[in-house]
């Protein structure tokens, strides 16, 4: 399997970074799953609720780290909002049910996972990889997905 990057961006505010994400989900259907890696404070949060945005709602996001999962139904399609921090590995999330949301086949929106190397192995399905990186006051983001095979 290859990991190709399909865009690559710096931002240099929190508005820039939502721009981006907004434009993003004006181009995504249901049943996408999305992994966001960066460390704290990256702006993983921020994507999504620029993402929200452009799905044409005007939900308030926010960081689903002690609820674990968020769910904004207002827009075009529902969005899904994990932060898998707090959990200890992907058994814990299956307990939780969580893995229902990665069949592709039935998920009727999009799927946003925070912190997916705390649950590695739950998420089976094709996905796409947004990281966002801090430089300074800017951040990279860039967004890959994976071709060539199964995984």
């Amino acid at each position: 399997m290859t990991k190709i990057d399909i865009l690559s961006v710096i931002t240099k505010s929190e508005k820039e970074t939502m721009a981006v994400a907004e434009k993003l989900a004006k181009t995504v259907g249901k049943g996408v799953v999305f992994t966001l890696l960066g460390d704290l404070g990256a702006g993983k949060t921020h994507f999504v609720k620029g993402f929200v945005k452009g799905l044409g709602s005007n939900e308030l996001v926010t960081s689903p780290t002690f609820t674990l999962l968020n769910v904004y139904e207002k827009g075009r399609v529902p969005v899904y909002h994990f932060d898998m921090y707090r959990l200890e590995n992907a058994a814990e999330g299956e307990e939780l049910g969580f893995n229902e949301y990665f069949d592709l086949k039935s998920l009727d929106g999009i799927v946003f996972v925070e912190w997916p190397e705390k649950v590695e192995g739950m998420i089976n399905c094709p996905h796409i990889e947004v990281k966002i990186e801090k430089i300074d006051d800017r951040r990279k983001i860039t967004i890959s997905s994976e071709i060539g095979g199964e995984k």
